[in-house]
């Protein structure tokens, strides 16, 4: 059979290639897995006993409505508004099966083969993957010094072929939060362009500040430009249930609906259910583990200040962080082989994030306690003294 050239062509999920490399390790001790962002923690106990409750009474296997159940949508919609001290409503949500259907939902509604989209750079790589396969141009945003995409480096980049500006925040893999006034100008930027500004909002609730991510809601012609994509997965604890939701227009939203019910019909009831329980209960919960979360980050940021090894902490946010490694005359591929191969530490290379080679990999902060980001740092220095 013939297999399309534009997805044979493509790379291989990073996330997999970096786990394939776990059978080559000679590493005698316990490898520090610090590629994949999943939560090392079950869920909330109400959302479990939530979900355990439907399964036990014989429901929750249901096909819900192409947009999702409306309560979740309701709930998600109220959260947001007050969150963001802006209006959004039922009908500007659509849950989708996790934040990467999300996206690759928007991207095909908004744009097809030859149309353009501006992507931050280090990008989220399943989002370039994503455009890639579909004959969609990305257009790579340099960001500045301290890793933040701006506005003004964005005009030039624009063409009449762009659809889209797409935004990570806090980013995916380097954790930089995106200022909300730095935000605000995209929005008017691709408000004077009639183009979209989609914002991945995945890890909102993993920001160092109690403060709106952004005051884009409290306009009330938001939904002209913005389109914001969220997840559940690292908030609630529930990645296997594969659970997003899309944030948008009434009109997009349509053309969002005409797709998801080509490609799943509806997001995994269970994992509806599951989100609508800790919408709806567990939010000291969540507080407790974005709190955790930012112990972690801390103590990351406190190993990695004498750069073991001479591996620099470049940015750490989020879920991530986003390291330089000081070995110029190798390439990255090989430096995280080795890694795995000899020290035990599995990280993603930088590659994966990026059109070229800067010497970067991207750790996941949220696999990591405090023991284990010290063993890292010892681990990085033993690996620098080779």
């Amino acid at each position: 059979m013939r297999l399309r050239s534009q997805t044979v062509e493509q790379r291989d999920s990073p996330i997999s290639t970096a786990y394939d490399l776990l059978d080559g390790s000679a590493y005698a001790g316990k490898v520090l897995d610090l590629a994949q962002a999943a939560p090392q923690y079950p869920p909330a106990p109400v959302v479990s006993e939530h979900v355990a409750d439907l399964v036990r009474r014989g429901e929750g296997s249901e096909y819900t409505e192409v947009p999702g159940i409306p309560r979740l949508r309701a709930a998600l919609a109220a959260e947001l508004s007050e969150a963001y001290a802006g209006r959004v409503t039922s009908e500007n949500v659509v849950v989708t099966a996790g934040c990467n259907q999300a996206f690759s939902l928007v991207a095909s509604a908004l744009a097809g083969p030859g149309d353009e989209v501006v992507l931050a750079l280090p990008y989220y790589f399943n989002h370039d993957m994503w455009l890639r396969m579909n004959g969609i141009v990305p257009v790579y945003l340099e960001p500045d010094d301290d890793l933040v995409p701006r506005a003004a480096d964005t005009e030039p980049l624009i063409t009449g072929r762009t659809r889209a500006i797409v935004l990570v925040t806090p980013g995916n893999p380097t954790g930089v939060t995106v200022p909300p006034a730095e935000i605000a100008a995209f929005a008017a930027l691709a408000a004077r362009h009639g183009i979209a500004l989609v914002v991945d909002e995945t890890y909102r609730s993993f920001r160092s500040t109690d403060r709106p991510a952004h005051d884009l809601f409290a306009d009330p012609a938001w939904s002209r430009t913005v389109v914001s994509l969220h997840s559940f997965s690292k908030d609630l604890a529930v990645p296997g249930y594969r659970v997003g939701a899309v944030v948008a227009s009434a009109e997009l939203n349509r053309e969002v609906c005409k797709l998801h019910d080509c490609v799943a019909v509806c997001a995994p009831r269970i994992g509806q259910e599951a989100a609508w329980a800790g919408l709806t209960y567990a939010r000291q919960w969540r507080d407790d583990r974005a709190r955790e979360l930012a112990r972690q980050r801390a103590w990351l940021s406190e190993a990695m200040a004498e750069r073991p090894g001479g591996f620099e902490l470049l940015s750490c946010g989020g879920f991530f962080g986003w390291i330089k490694h000081p070995f110029a005359d190798r390439p990255t591929a090989d430096v995280v082989g080795g890694l795995v191969r000899d020290h035990g530490v599995l990280m993603v290379p930088g590659t994966a994030f990026l059109p070229d080679d800067r010497g970067t990999l991207r750790m996941s902060v949220g696999n990591a306690d405090l023991a284990a980001i010290s063993e890292l740092a010892l681990r990085l220095r033993d690996m620098g003294a080779d």
